[in-house]
């Protein structure tokens, strides 16, 4: 049993609280954030034991709190995380981990030197879908992968302190690195601001992983339909997931160019190839689904209990905070490809 704190109740916090509650071998013992109403509705519904403050200093200095969920707007993720780390508690922090390459780097140095659990809220990769398209790419199913096309969309909502960059493209990063099992290259960005000066509502992303594999993202919280759709093309198939769709999260397209493989592998051999399209069956495989929060959840207190390294750890967030600030470089300077380094 380990008693945990959550910082920051305020939009996925809830969640966090909600699952946390219901996890046996976990006490959710202090509910911390500045507006205590919000914070005792979220104690009476879901941890009637614990009890709620509104000073981080209350979490960090109590003694019989073992591990801290931060759930409070990124540019707060460094100073509060190191608070925490410093006070010898383990940490999960909700995506991104840290506003800069160098936050992250101190907060996995701070860890590890107390041998403390650090872990990021990359909770796409606990999702049964995204792991399942994961094995279909390492079986081979696709072919040799070409490229990635996603977009994440919404009507809302609409911040006023942090881009679209930093807010949607976190999670479609994080997937994309979890597929291929690689990081990213290089990368460039553009974005548009229309309701906040200075904050960009729109973010598009041009990033090249390794063996010239292309992934184009698509972010606003400024678009009529919400959209959650991530589009893999291969040499073999097509692939889509839709995290929107109830019934359909991943469709296989048996569509392509006709004997590409054997064109790709011996082209010297095809001087006159003409391609040819095929078109075959739509399938929609089973999977099935548990709550990806609810199972992120779990994996850290089982992390904390036994000292294993989590899934989803700094280096994790660092790889993604990476293309992050290459990105908004790339944002500052007219859309520059900028190699990550």
């Amino acid at each position: 049993m380990i008693n945990v704190a959550i910082i920051g109740v305020g939009y996925w916090g809830p969640n966090i609280a909600r699952n946390l509650a219901a996890i046996d071998r976990c006490r959710l013992t202090v509910i911390c954030d500045q507006d205590t109403a919000q914070a005792e509705a979220i104690r009476q519904r879901h941890a009637p034991e614990a009890r709620v403050v509104s000073d981080i200093a209350d979490v960090v200095g109590a003694a019989d709190v073992d591990a801290v969920v931060l759930s409070t707007p990124i540019l707060t993720h460094f100073p509060i995380g190191m608070r925490v780390l410093e006070a010898g508690k383990h940490l999960f922090v909700e995506k991104p981990l840290a506003a800069s390459v160098h936050d992250c780097q101190v907060l996995i140095e701070a860890a590890a030197r107390r041998n403390l659990v650090l872990m990021v809220g990359h909770v796409f990769e606990y999702n049964e879908a995204v792991r399942w398209i994961k094995d279909y790419i390492a079986a081979g199913e696709l072919g040799r992968l070409f490229y990635i096309s996603g977009q994440r969309l919404n009507l809302g909502r609409v911040q006023k302190d942090v881009d679209s960059l930093w807010s949607f493209a976190p999670h479609d990063i994080s997937i994309v690195n979890y597929w291929l099992g690689t990081t990213a290259e290089s990368v460039s960005a553009t974005g548009y601001s229309y309701l906040t000066k200075g904050v960009r509502d729109v973010s598009f992303l041009s990033i090249t992983y390794p063996d010239d594999i292309g992934v184009h993202l698509h972010m606003s919280w400024l678009d009529p339909r919400k959209v959650r759709q991530i589009t893999l093309i291969g040499s073999k198939t097509m692939l889509v997931y839709d995290d929107v769709n109830v019934d359909a999260k991943v469709m296989i397209y048996d569509k392509g160019i006709a004997d590409l493989d054997d064109y790709l592998s011996t082209p010297e051999s095809f001087a006159e190839f003409k391609f040819r399209l095929r078109t075959g069956d739509v399938r929609i495989p089973y999977i099935r689904f548990s709550e990806p929060l609810a199972v992120e959840c779990r994996h850290f207190v089982d992390c904390v209990i036994s000292g294993q390294r989590p899934l989803t750890d700094g280096h994790n967030g660092l790889a993604v905070v990476r293309v992050l600030e290459a990105a908004q470089v790339s944002l500052t300077d007219n859309g520059r490809r900028v190699i990550i380094a």
